[in-house]
């Protein structure tokens, strides 16, 4: 889909296994974040559908990157996760896998988010919580 809508300074290069995976940041904002990934083979289980670590991997990003928006390339922020909670409610049909995350608590080193996996046709496969402290460059 690659509709970005971010900055194009606050893009990071890829990370080993988001460039294994390839998924991709398409939003960042304060307290929201969202990835996509497109549907590619090897992704899938033994059922033809995204594998669930596919989902807790983009769920596990993408809150993590939805609590740690500066605004400032320079001024970088990382999250380390401190407990993360999958919820899995149905199949995916499209071709493409969105995560959106949501900040939705916390104070300055503790913050708390959920996250949304979907297609692009908007068929939810999970939902997620979790718990993050910010961790500074």
């Amino acid at each position: 889909m690659k509709d970005h809508m971010i900055d194009p300074d606050l893009v990071e290069d890829p990370y080993p296994l988001q460039k294994h995976l390839g998924f991709y940041i398409t939003e960042w904002r304060e307290g929201f974040a969202r990835f996509e990934l497109p549907m590619e083979d090897f992704l899938m289980n033994r059922y033809g559908i995204p594998h669930g670590g596919v989902h807790a991997v983009m769920a596990d990003t993408v809150m993590g990157y939805c609590g740690c928006y500066t605004g400032d390339p320079k001024a970088k922020e990382l999250a380390m996760t401190l407990n993360l909670s999958v919820n899995y409610v149905g199949p995916l049909k499209g071709k493409v896998i969105i995560a959106e995350g949501t900040v939705t608590g916390g104070g300055a080193k503790t913050f708390f988010a959920e996250a949304v996996i979907k297609d692009e046709d908007g068929n939810v496969a999970a939902r997620a919580t979790g718990v993050f402290r910010r961790r500074g460059k």
